[in-house]
């Protein structure tokens, strides 16, 4: 978050409001830390004069101890005078900076020497390290940081207060104060749309149950969705979690999931209660005859999500929330399912009309009380409410009972007759490889249309950023002025009318769309430039130094749902905004130029990053300069501006101390070097007190000798000498020779090694995979490259990271899969049925497969695998509970038929078919069900429907969106599950019951039980 002030005052005034405002911002618990940006603070400066001081053999030291010993106040200790102890104080500080001129250095022989005598004194400002504007006007800029895991609007929301009550009662009118790189309005988009997902989730899981359960059923299901995640809230917060981002899509994800269990339950209940069942006696034996398997099946679904939370490195850190919010909500819907519903069925189940009318009553009442009384949101949803519940006797039941009396039964008989037709004589067998036959192919089509494969998604930048780098050693002021150049071609981009940009269309042609009777400030929050400290590229690392060759010009847009303009359709897509801005920024001599975006995800380095690593430095340096001119040299396309990440040629002055001179003279390098470090660079000798402001008293030589190599090797070095007390003064040049000469900007090691490193960003804007320009680097490297002997390279950043994370994904899912076979295992007794149910598990991913090719996505590595290790979970469930109650109808029909199960004493294949097939049957409503509410309460997310549904209960607006950060993040993960879970009903309801047939055929051929 960036603070910028500005208005028709001195920077030096604008510097005094920016420290108000510093110091009350940095007293927040969640900020860190507050720098103040593009001022030049102020400094007492000795500029001394080389000649003078020398003629009169005054020293720097003798005038460090003149200031020092005189600027200062001592406590004396304490005098007791007519009975009153009074401390005694000598006070000594300077009170006026020109006093300083008048201090005497130097007495020796009643010879007196002033400091007016040998330096100018002077109160200005420092050297400048930064320089801050906003739309090309200067400001002074305050560069607030939050804590680490801090809540991001709580922090921006004190920052805003603080800024009002200081414009209302401290400071002056006209005074303009703006923030800008604030990302609180994209988190508040982000978290509202993950709000209203989850609403909207909620909405379309809830009219499922109801045609399917009825109003009554569908409530007490639904009703499993606020309180588990109300537990689920209590316990995060019990655990340090505050809500973000990941903790919300994980509520998503789990929505549907949520009333799995639920709808066991509720179902196998009212089954009892409609078999003649009191309601109390249909919960306990209704829920306790289910309770093991979902118990199993919620298991299994935890199970696939232990390996995730286990998950290391910084994407683990990033991603580490959504398995644990995962589990934690899951688990808090068994506890649902298992204690509150049964009792909430044994209680209200046979409520009668009349309650239910009080009931509606009492809830309109209350809504219309709370929208009188200032609660309009609340309120109205508790009208819509009672009106819902008033009219579902006469409007909404009778279409919900024609569909449960006459759609549902049709369906069941259907899927009777089918499940009948693939259990006849030698149809299973056909159906089986007819399914494997089926992966195969979606395996084949992978390989034979290979999607674009991504590390994270691409997303539509937020802002951009324009860093700016000239060669090292520039001084700042240049750099300043070649950025505003740089600057003033942006401004005038976006402000140019009729406006326009470059679109890259899918044939990869680019078309020119402009913008009618205006400019693009409309989808801007801000352009802000910045020279100087602070202006480093996040993807290199952090930088501590001090960098007066580098700017950024940073491009913030308005939130995706706003960048829209007039006469023109649709959202304004930024990724084309960066090409175009891209393109015309290009060509400018003697300035190095990257136009980056905001990353997707956590910080992983640059899409290209060569390590080359050895021990001779110089080798080294020369090997990474003939390996960039190699690479582009074969003009490789996508890469945007591959460069190494040290500067070589940065201007040095090596002096070199001839040490047997210097001791025969009685010098030594250390007084040598503090002489000239004191000339040159200065030293802080004391401080200078002002009000409540504190300022450095700085000495060095001035300006036009520091300057002069001549003047710097031949400036005398005084000093007494110990041998006969006699003051000497020895030049410099007689002891050390000076030489020009370049060197580096750092050195860096990876694994004690040095390491210079070749980056450059992907031109994924142009439809340029990281993947596969990195593999053409690689390809080329490899074939026509030849290194040097004692150096390496390997291909790090975003590509380590990649193949790390992609090694522990599939280990995750190795892991998972075995702890739900051993789950399984334990649930069943046995090793046919587990095989089944993996089998199942594994043929899912058939439909992630052919969905990804069918629809043209993109394979997003960290998402979708995700995706396929929660689809393991979710696959498992329906299967446990399908083949647990057709385990429960064989057993049952072995005791009525007296029939042992063990050995060769087992049920005919007609009577397990017909326990199949029945089983099938009974379990088709709750197996639709939870795909059902799964797949709804995830389509919001995944076709990135945004609807305000808190807004519209408030204000009547839905403000209706479509696309966003979101689904462009979350999307892929979305419809990973989607796609394989609606494969994965059809395995469920037909080819579990198939390989359940076919294994227990296999099993009674072994053990040579008779088939009829």
């Amino acid at each position: 978050l960036n603070v910028n002030l500005s208005g028709d005052f001195s920077m030096e005034m604008l510097k005094e409001y920016a420290e108000v405002l510093e110091e009350r911002i940095e007293d927040i618990p969640q900020i860190t830390k507050v720098d103040i940006r593009g001022i030049q603070e102020r400094e007492v400066k000795i500029d001394v004069n080389l000649y003078r001081m020398e003629s009169m053999e005054v020293t720097f030291n003798d005038i460090e101890n003149a200031i020092t010993s005189e600027n200062m106040t001592i406590s004396g200790g304490d005098v007791v005078v007519d009975g009153v102890r009074r401390n005694v104080r000598l006070i000594g500080e300077f009170k006026d900076w020109r006093e300083i001129a008048n201090v005497i250095v130097k007495n020796e022989k009643f010879n007196i020497v002033r400091l007016r005598d040998v330096a100018e004194v002077s109160f200005e400002g420092k050297e400048r390290e930064s320089f801050s504007r906003e739309y090309g006007a200067p400001v002074v800029m305050l560069d607030v940081m939050k804590r680490g895991g801090e809540n991001l609007i709580e922090a921006s929301e004190a920052v805003d207060e603080i800024i009002a009550q200081a414009q209302k009662y401290d400071f002056p009118e006209g005074l303009e104060i703006t923030t800008t790189n604030d990302l609180t309005g994209k988190t508040k988009t982000q978290v509202s749309e993950l709000e209203n997902s989850i609403i909207f989730g909620t909405i379309l899981v809830v009219l499922v149950l109801l045609f399917f359960l009825g109003l009554r059923s569908a409530v007490f299901v639904g009703i499993a969705i606020p309180l588990s995640m109300f537990i689920a809230f209590f316990i995060l917060n019990a655990m340090g979690v505050t809500l973000n981002m990941m903790v919300l899509f994980s509520l998503v994800l789990a929505l549907g999931m949520l009333v799995d269990n639920g709808i066991v339950i509720v179902e196998n209940i009212y089954r009892l209660m409609d078999e003649g069942y009191r309601p109390i006696q249909a919960a306990k034996y209704g829920a306790g005859e289910v309770a093991w398997p979902i118990i199993a099946s919620t298991a299994t679904t935890l199970a696939a999500f232990v390996p995730l939370a286990l998950w290391p490195g910084i994407i683990g850190e990033f991603m580490k929330f959504l398995p644990i919010t995962l589990m934690i909500v899951l688990g808090s819907s068994l506890f649902v399912a298992l204690v509150i519903n049964p009792v909430l069925i044994a209680l209200m189940a046979r409520m009668k009309p009349r309650g239910v009318k009080i009931l509606a009553a009492i809830i309109l009442i209350a809504g219309l009380m709370m929208a009188l009384f200032g609660v309009p949101q609340a309120g109205n949803i508790l009208m819509f409410m009672g009106v819902f519940i008033l009219i579902n006797p006469s409007i909404i039941s009778p279409v919900t009972n024609r569909f449960q009396i006459s759609f549902l039964p049709r369906l069941e008989n259907l899927y009777k007759k089918f499940i009948t037709f693939a259990l006849h004589q030698k149809r299973p067998i056909a159906f089986f490889f007819g399914v494997l036959g089926m992966f195969i192919l979606s395996v084949f089509l992978v390989k034979a249309f290979p999607p674009k494969v991504v590390f994270f998604p691409s997303n539509e930048p937020a802002y951009l950023n324009v860093f700016i780098e000239k060669p090292i050693g520039t001084d700042i002021n240049e750099t300043d002025r070649d950025s505003r150049i740089i600057e003033q071609k942006v401004l005038e981009y976006f402000k140019q009318v009729p406006g326009y940009y470059y679109k890259t269309l899918e044939n990869g042609e680019r078309d020119t769309v402009e913008v009618p009777d205006t400019n693009l400030m409309s989808i801007v929050k801000s352009i802000i430039a910045q020279v100087g400290n602070g202006t480093s590229d996040p993807s290199e690392g952090p930088s501590m130094a001090n960098t007066p060759e580098k700017a950024r010009i940073q491009i913030s847009f308005v939130e995706f749902s706003d960048r829209k303009i007039k006469n023109v359709q649709g959202i304004i897509s930024t990724s084309d905004i960066m090409n175009t801005v891209r393109e015309l920024l290009s060509g400018n001599p003697g300035v190095r130029l990257v136009v980056d975006k905001d990353a997707a995800g956590p910080p992983m380095g640059k899409a290209i990053n060569i390590d080359v690593s050895g021990d001779d430095f110089k080798k080294l340096v020369d090997e990474s300069e003939r390996m960039l001119s190699f690479i582009k040299s074969k003009n490789i396309e996508g890469i945007e501006n591959l460069k190494i990440n040290i500067q070589t040629g940065k201007p040095e002055l090596t002096i070199r101390i001839d040490e047997q001179k210097a001791r025969r003279l009685n010098l030594s390098t250390a007084q040598i070097g503090m002489t000239i470090r004191t000339a040159l660079f200065g030293k802080e000798i004391s401080q200078f007190k002002q009000g409540e402001e504190e300022y450095d008293i700085t000495l060095r030589l001035n300006e036009y000798t520091r300057n002069n190599i001549d003047n710097l090797m031949n400036q005398r070095i005084t000093f007494r000498d110990m041998l006969n007390g006699q003051i000497r003064q020895v030049p410099i040049s007689a002891v050390a020779s000076v030489k020009k000469s370049s060197t580096i900007s750092a050195v860096k090691r990876n694994d004690l090694k040095r390491t210079i490193s070749l980056q450059s960003n992907v031109l994924e804007a142009d439809g340029f995979n990281p993947n596969e320009v990195v593999a053409e680097i690689n390809e080329v490297l490899k074939s026509e490259y030849t290194v040097a002997d004692g150096i390496d390279y390997e291909f790090t950043g975003q590509q380590q990271e990649q193949a790390k994370e992609m090694k522990f994904l599939g280990k995750a899912l190795a892991i998972a899969i075995f702890l739900i076979l051993i789950i399984i295992v334990a649930q069943f007794n046995s090793i046919s049925s587990p095989v089944v149910i993996l089998f199942a598990v594994v043929m899912s991913f058939t439909g992630v497969f052919t969905g990804l090719i069918s629809a043209g996505m993109e394979f997003v590595i960290i998402m979708m695998m995700i995706g396929i290790i929660s689809l393991a979970g979710v696959v498992v469930n329906n299967a446990i509970v399908l083949m647990d109650y057709t385990n429960l109808l064989i057993t049952r029909k072995e005791l009525e038929l007296e029939v042992s199960g063990k050995g060769k004493d087992r049920l005919t294949v007609p009577y397990v078919k017909e326990a199949i097939i029945e089983a099938g049957r009974t379990r088709l409503r709750p197996v639709l069900l939870t795909a059902i509410t799964t797949v709804l309460g995830l389509l919001p997310m995944a076709i990135g429907l945004n609807i305000d549904f808190l807004g519209f209960f408030a204000t009547g607006d839905p403000s209706i969106s479509l696309g966003g950060d979101n689904v462009i993040f979350w999307g892929p993960m979305a419809w990973t599950i989607i796609f394989g879970l609606t494969f994965a009903t059809f395995l469920t309801l037909v080819i579990v019951p198939v390989c359940f047939y076919l294994a227990l055929r296999l099993k009674y051929l072994v053990l040579g039980v008779p088939r009829y």
